[in-house]
């Protein structure tokens, strides 16, 4: 994701004002047709980018490093132009005060929740990490309060918390620091804001590809469950500022215990890499989402348009259609060329 303590800088949260709304505006765009096709990237500026889909409603996010806003959209096509609202903005001491990355909204019986990474004020750096949590009992999450549910208490010090459920539990899964390296832990929610019971360890940055960039990282999990009940479970690995920032793929069989670190399997390749030939790189930080017929599957991801462009708010959103194997395993594709007109999803 998101170690976007090497981008921040004045220019970079210049970028991130041009590119987003001002906090607390709402603008709304001119009434249109709903476009038929879309061009990669989605908006200029978009670092761990984000879609939630209620009934026909897109609700986006991205890290915007000082606030958490919501883009909401019938038309991801047209998401450039979508209504934007800031829903909080973190306060000027404590835990959650700076360093605002990877925000996730997840719908969990009937309420609302942003899952987002945060550092304390005056110690911006990776001992003082973690997850936090925000309620909104709303039915549009743009509107309502917002209410402060804290710091998950994990075990270790991390960032890109995220929550799925599988055979009627709830399960968290977030990026410690142990060690030199950035893992993947999970463990058993007795609600949305609080971990029961023991994390474990289902995945190490042990590959060469996961280490590039001079860091051994794994981050940004996200679950998706199989057409056969099969649990998988995307990361991205190694460093963002490496142009081999990818997306790797743990597997395990349908009715698996997810705490248990033997049912996992790690595909040795990435699943989703750079395209020197259509000019994408650094894909990483992904979410999935479906279309509102519930037929068409979908990646989001943030990726750079050229080499060398590092960990900074240039990385721009970018979504494309997946399919799923014979295997039953979800084949990604390549990504796709900035500029190219694809159906959009409706």
């Amino acid at each position: 994701m998101t170690r976007l303590h090497t981008a921040l800088s004045l220019s970079a949260l210049a970028l991130i004002m041009v590119a987003c709304k001002p906090a607390n505006e709402v603008s709304q765009a001119p009434a249109s047709a709903v476009a038929h096709t879309y061009t990669n990237p989605l908006l200029p500026s978009g670092p761990d980018s984000w879609v939630t889909r209620d009934g026909d409603t897109y609700y986006y996010m991205h890290t915007l490093g000082n606030r958490l806003a919501i883009w909401k959209t019938k038309d991801l096509a047209d998401l450039a132009h979508a209504e934007t609202k800031t829903v909080w903005t973190p306060p000027k001491t404590g835990p959650n005060a700076q360093s605002i990355w990877a925000p996730e909204l997840h719908r969990i019986d009937g309420k609302w929740y942003i899952y987002y990474s945060a550092a304390a004020a005056g110690h911006d750096d990776d001992a003082y990490r973690g997850v936090f949590v925000l309620e909104n009992a709303s039915a549009d999450p743009t509107t309502g309060e917002w209410i402060d549910k804290g710091h998950i208490n994990t075990a270790h010090t991390g960032i890109d918390g995220t929550t799925f459920e599988y055979s009627g539990q709830r399960y968290f899964v977030y990026s410690p620091y142990v060690g030199p390296d950035s893992v993947l832990n999970i463990a058993h929610m007795s609600n949305p804001w609080t971990l029961e019971g023991p994390e474990t360890t289902i995945a190490r940055p042990d590959l060469p590809w996961e280490r590039q960039g001079g860091r051994q990282i794994l981050e940004g999990p996200e679950f998706l469950n199989g057409p056969n009940g099969e649990l998988f479970m995307t990361y991205s690995a190694s460093a963002c500022w490496s142009d081999d920032y990818a997306l790797g793929l743990l597997s395990a069989p349908a009715g698996s215990n997810p705490l248990d670190a033997k049912v996992w399997t790690k595909t040795p390749k990435p699943v989703l890499a750079k395209s020197v030939e259509n000019g994408v790189y650094a894909t990483g930080h992904n979410g999935f989402f479906t279309s509102p017929d519930g037929k068409t599957n979908w990646i989001i991801y943030h990726a750079n348009s050229g080499p060398d462009m590092k960990c900074t708010p240039a990385r721009a959103p970018h979504i494309q259609t997946f399919t799923w194997g014979k295997d039953g395993r979800p084949d990604f594709g390549i990504p796709v060329r900035e500029g190219v007109a694809l159906p959009a999803p409706r």
